[in-house]
């Protein structure tokens, strides 16, 4: 079983940074890729940002140049920096991860935690 931990979230100014973690645990065989969504009150879930096993990353254009991605493999654990926060920021960040346990695929996803941006 694979259970992901998210920490981090809260309220922020505009302007204004954060920064979210999240521990994969379980007797996991490989983790292909991690990333954060987020999903705002009325709105699909979206990517914000992605980091694929070897290194590459994909983001949102809406916050390119403003958050950051990163992994330490050797924890399992991925972070999201987040700089320069607007109001539209406001959601609920979902981790997710996508890899190999016992010999099956997972794609797994923490609990959610609210980061919420004031004007």
């Amino acid at each position: 079983q694979v259970q992901l931990v998210e920490s981090g979230g809260g309220l922020a100014q505009a302007g204004g940074s954060l920064r979210l973690s999240c521990v994969v645990s379980g007797s996991i065989s490989s983790i292909n890729a991690m990333g954060w969504y987020r999903q705002a009150p009325g709105k699909q879930r979206e990517l914000v940002a992605e980091i694929i096993n070897g290194g590459s990353t994909n983001y949102a254009d809406s916050v390119k140049g403003r958050f950051t991605i990163s992994r330490d493999g050797a924890k399992n654990t991925v972070y999201l920096q987040m700089n320069s926060l607007k109001p539209e920021d406001t959601a609920v960040y979902y981790c997710n991860s996508r890899g190999v346990i016992v010999g099956l695929s997972f794609n797994s996803w923490g609990q959610g935690t609210q980061v919420t941006v004031s004007s």
